[in-house]
């Protein structure tokens, strides 16, 4: 595998639409209101991106380093316990990773205020903490509420902000379905992983609330994140335009049935690039319905 490969499948590419398709939402109702500044836009989905990225290269780093990246685990192979790549190069990607964030950031603050600096630092802080530190959050069951809460309420709002210098409350609105659709990618991972989880002493929210229960919480999770276009429709803000989103719903019932059905790896994987791509097509559709309001 050449070295642009390696790293490629390094950062995880199917979880990648988690750091784009907020940017999206939040630029988009920006732009409804007829201010947009490409820079800041640029700035905000390199920042996004590598934030993301270095969170992924720091979790192979410090799951590898705690053991729970056995060899039967049913997700794709891991680039340290795979031995494809050292645990320091890894290490030394998720440091370049995070410095190509900390320059976007940099950017976005000279250019929104130096508040963002804080909004990114604490965006740094829980990827690494996810599973590195001595009390690591992923390891508690709290993943999926910090994938919600930054790649959802932070990044859209944040997007939207970095536009427009204020906070709307249909910013905030859009945060909610997004977030819940980010969340739901890790749900599929941690039900995926969850007996290795288990054995490695990671308490997932899976692990902590079982695969029945986590199936459930899927489909909420689902249920909620469509409910919210024709909410924030009926509350005033935006037009009915928003009901776009609504179609990729085309992708629901198979993802559902896969994760409600399936507890191999190949399924189970499939469905995790299937939870991006409907990520993306929501937040894209959402996002046409917010310019056309």
């Amino acid at each position: 595998m050449s070295a642009v490969r390696l790293w490629f499948a390094a950062s995880r590419p199917r979880t990648l639409p988690i750091a784009v398709a907020p940017v999206l939402v939040g630029t988009a109702l920006a732009i409804s209101q007829d201010e947009l500044h490409v820079g800041a836009f640029m700035a905000a989905i390199v920042g996004s991106l590598f934030i993301q990225i270095g969170t992924n290269l720091a979790n192979d780093y410090s799951d590898a380093r705690r053991g729970a990246d056995a060899e039967d685990r049913l997700g794709p192979v891991r680039v340290i316990a795979g031995g494809l790549l050292p645990p320091r190069r890894v290490l030394v990607g998720t440091y370049v990773a995070f410095a190509i964030a900390i320059a976007a950031g940099s950017y976005l603050a000279a250019a929104a205020g130096p508040e963002l600096l804080l909004v990114g630092a604490a965006s740094i802080a829980a990827g690494v903490l996810y599973t590195g530190g001595p009390r690591p959050y992923g390891y508690a069951g709290l993943g999926e509420v910090f994938v919600f809460l930054f790649f959802g309420v932070v990044a859209v709002v944040g997007s939207y902000y970095v536009q427009t210098e204020r906070i709307e409350w249909e910013a905030l609105a859009l945060s909610v379905p997004v977030g819940l659709l980010a969340s739901a990618i890790l749900v599929v991972n941690n039900v995926r992983d969850l007996e290795t989880d288990r054995r490695a002493g990671k308490r997932t929210l899976a692990v902590s609330l079982g695969r029945t229960r986590t199936r459930r919480l899927f489909t909420t999770m689902l249920v909620v994140s469509f409910l919210g276009p024709p909410a924030i429709a009926l509350g005033g803000g935006l037009s009915w335009w928003l009901m776009l989103s609504l179609g990729a719903l085309v992708l629901v019932p198979p993802l559902r049935k896969t994760v409600a059905t399936r507890s191999d790896g190949p399924a189970l994987n499939g469905a995790l690039a299937a939870a991006g791509q409907l990520l993306a097509l929501f937040s894209a559709l959402l996002a046409v319905g917010i310019l056309l309001s």
